[in-house]
C-alpha cells in the first residue's frame, strides 16, 4: 500500500466523519464524538505523507530562474547545499518530534483516550522518510546516475510546469521562436 494509499484512505475517513458528524448534528440532534479530534489527526498525518510524495516527486515549488542559467558544476554545487541544509532541517524536526513524542506519550486526548503521542509522531516518519529521499538523492549525484536536467528539483510555479507539458506533448519547444 503506497502513500498516496494511505493520503486517500486518510482523506476518505475524514470525509466520512465530518460530514456524518453534520448530518447527524443537524437532523438528528446527536454527533460522532470523535469526529473532531480524530479529523484533526489525519489532517495532521496527510500532510506530513504528502510533503513527503511531493518531496519523492519533486513537487515542491521554489524559484530556479538562476540555478538553470548556472553551469552543471554550478547547480551540482547548489543542489548538494540545498540538500545539506534540508538534511540539517530534517535532522533538527526528527529530534523536536521525538522530544515531543516521549514527552506527550502519557498525554491523552480528551475524547478519543489514545496517546497525544501520536500528533509527533507524524513528525518522525516525516523526517524519516525525508531524510532517505534526500540522502537517495545525493548519492545518485554522486554516483553520476543523476541527469543533468534533473539537476534543478524544484518547479518555479504551477503554471509554469503546465506549460512545458503541453508544449512538450506539442514537441514544441519552450521559448523557441516559430
Amino acid at each position: 500500500m503506497g502513500i498516496e494509499a494511505l493520503i486517500a484512505a486518510a482523506l476518505a475517513v475524514m470525509v466520512v466523519l465530518v460530514f456524518g458528524n453534520v448530518v447527524l448534528r443537524y437532523g438528528f440532534n446527536s454527533g460522532i464524538t470523535v469526529s473532531e479530534e480524530v479529523s484533526r489527526w489525519l489532517f495532521i498525518w496527510m500532510t506530513f505523507l504528502g510533503a513527503v510524495v511531493a518531496l519523492k516527486e519533486h513537487g515542491h515549488l521554489g524559484v530556479d530562474m538562476v540555478v538553470q542559467k548556472l553551469p552543471p558544476i554550478g547547480k551540482k554545487i547548489c543542489l548538494v547545499v540545498g540538500h545539506a541544509v534540508m538534511l540539517y532541517i530534517v535532522w533538527l524536526l526528527f529530534q523536536g518530534s521525538v522530544t515531543q513524542a516521549r514527552i506527550n506519550w502519557d498525554v491523552t486526548a480528551p475524547v478519543t483516550g489514545a496517546s497525544m503521542a501520536v500528533v509527533y509522531v507524524s513528525g518522525v516518519v516525516f523526517s524519516v522518510l525525508a531524510g532517505f529521499l534526500l540522502a537517495l538523492d545525493l548519492l545518485r549525484l554522486f554516483t553520476g546516475r543523476l541527469a543533468e536536467a534533473d539537476l534543478v528539483m524544484v518547479q518555479e510555479s504551477e503554471e509554469a510546469v503546465q506549460l512545458q507539458q503541453i508544449l512538450g506533448a506539442h514537441g514544441d519547444e519552450p521559448g523557441a521562436h516559430k
